[in-house]
């Protein structure tokens, strides 16, 4: 029986230091290669021209929605859903390039993310299982705001597949904080359109429980010195989300 394939997707935008990497790995496991472009401003066209990827210019819907666009363009029914700054590990090429896709099943990937230069294994980030693979008529993205989601249909068996996917996210400590300001401002407005509440002990202790959840209990602390600093950017996250969320109850 012949082997079933896939089609990659990904969303990007002003995306050239990442993509190169990216598309290098997928052209192993794929022979159809689809990018929802946002617009994109430096060389994301041309990288994407070098690896023969459908390049499509499009307005943004939102993370959810955009990638559901894409589904659209592919020629296969089958989705390997990525992200710019990831990378196929090279056991995870050797896994897809043999792997024989079972309908009404769902394969996870497990993600590891390099922090400035630092593979880290706790904080809360490792291992991270992704759902990625799957068949376009059985799943779909979901989310308004961010942390979008993949809903597979309620009977696909979910398999987990062997080799890492690289996460090559943060490149600076400032990065990290530009990043989680821009999701904190995305959270504070689904707060607010579903109406949440922020109560008095939330506002007080919300920071300092997300530092002590990060680093102690999450063992942050195991990855040194930026386990330490994760651990002090995920509590200003909670407090500027809560911020945000201030500002725009105000008008």
């Amino acid at each position: 029986m012949a082997r079933v394939q896939f089609s990659a997707v990904l969303i990007t935008l002003n995306e050239e230091h990442n993509l190169e990497a990216c598309l290098k790995a997928l052209s192993q496991v794929t022979d159809d290669i689809v990018i929802i472009d946002g617009d994109s401003v430096d060389k994301t066209a041309d990288i994407a021209k070098k690896y023969q990827a459908q390049f499509i210019k499009h307005e943004w819907l939102g993370y959810a929605q955009t990638k559901n666009l894409g589904h659209q363009y592919a020629k296969h029914d089958w989705i390997l859903s990525i992200d710019a700054d990831e990378v196929l590990s090279s056991a995870l090429i050797k896994k897809l390039q043999t792997l024989r896709l079972q309908k009404d099943t769902v394969y996870l990937l497990d993600r590891m993310t390099n922090f400035c230069g630092q593979w880290i294994k706790h904080c809360g980030w490792y291992p991270d299982w992704k759902l990625r693979l799957f068949h376009k008529d059985q799943a779909r993205w979901e989310g308004d705001y961010v942390h979008e989601t993949l809903v597979p249909d309620t009977d696909c068996e979910k398999i987990k597949l062997d080799g890492v996917l690289e996460h090559y996210s943060y490149k600076s400590h400032q990065d990290h904080l530009d990043r989680n300001a821009k999701y904190a401002k995305l959270a504070a407005k689904e707060w607010v359109a579903k109406g949440r509440k922020i109560g008095l002990l939330k506002r007080w202790f919300a920071p300092s429980f997300r530092f002590f959840k990060t680093y102690i209990l999450r063992l942050g602390f195991l990855d040194g010195q930026a386990g330490c600093v994760i651990s002090k950017h995920d509590a200003i996250l909670v407090k500027r989300k809560m911020e945000y969320y201030d500002e725009l109850k105000r008008g």
